[in-house]
C-alpha cells in the first residue's frame, strides 16, 4: 500500500488509545478502566509493529511490549531501558519507529500515548483506533479533540459491559480525509 499524503517512508502513523466520553485517557499515569477485550484488540492491532510512546507512558507500563519494537520518547538524556530505542524527541523517535517497521517489513508505526504525545503526532497521523470507553472519570490525561473535518469515521463496533469488560465501548476507526 502506497504512503499517504501525510506519512512518509517506513510507515503510516496510526494512533491507538482508548478515551474515556469526556476526552480522558488516564490519571496520575494509569488506566482508569479494565477492559480485556479493548487489551486484546491492542494487541492485534500493534504486534510486529513499533510502537512509539513516551516515557511516562512507558512507565505505566513497566516493559517492553512483547512482540512489538517499543520506542521511547523521553527528555532524560540519561534514561534507558533494556529492550526499548530511546529518542529524545518526537521526529528522532518517529525516525527511529520508521526505521525499525522497514527493517521488520512493516508498513505502520504505531502511536501508544501518552496525552502530550498523541497532541503531537495528531496532524501527522494518517489513521486513528480509538476505543470509545462509556465512562466519563475524572483525570488528568485528555485525547485531542477529533475533528470531523479533518477525519472519516470508517467502521465501528459495539460492546456491552461484561465480566472482562466494566464498561460499555466502542471501536472506532478513522481515517484522514
Amino acid at each position: 500500500m502506497a504512503d499517504s499524503p501525510v506519512s512518509g517512508p517506513g510507515g503510516r502513523i496510526v494512533i491507538v488509545a482508548a478515551v474515556a466520553r469526556n476526552g480522558v485517557i488516564g490519571r496520575e499515569n494509569r488506566l482508569l478502566w479494565r477492559l480485556k477485550t479493548d487489551m486484546r484488540h491492542f494487541r492485534a492491532l500493534t504486534m510486529g509493529r513499533p510502537i512509539l510512546m513516551g516515557r511516562k507512558t512507558f512507565d505505566s507500563i513497566g516493559k517492553p511490549l512483547p512482540g512489538r519494537h517499543s520506542v521511547v520518547i523521553t527528555r532524560d538524556p540519561g534514561w534507558s531501558h533494556e529492550g526499548v530505542a530511546v529518542a529524545h524527541d518526537p521526529e528522532a523517535g518517529l525516525a527511529l519507529a520508521r526505521a525499525l517497521a522497514a527493517r521488520h517489513g512493516q508498513d505502520e508505526v504505531i502511536i501508544g500515548g501518552g496525552s502530550e504525545i498523541y497532541r503531537h503526532f495528531m496532524p501527522l497521523a494518517d489513521r486513528l483506533e480509538i476505543t470509545e470507553v462509556e465512562l466519563a472519570p475524572e483525570g488528568d490525561a485528555l485525547f485531542p479533540r477529533i475533528d470531523p473535518q479533518i477525519w472519516r469515521e470508517t467502521s465501528r463496533q459495539s460492546f456491552t459491559k461484561n465480566a472482562d469488560d466494566e464498561a460499555e465501548f466502542r471501536f472506532v476507526s478513522y481515517l484522514r480525509r
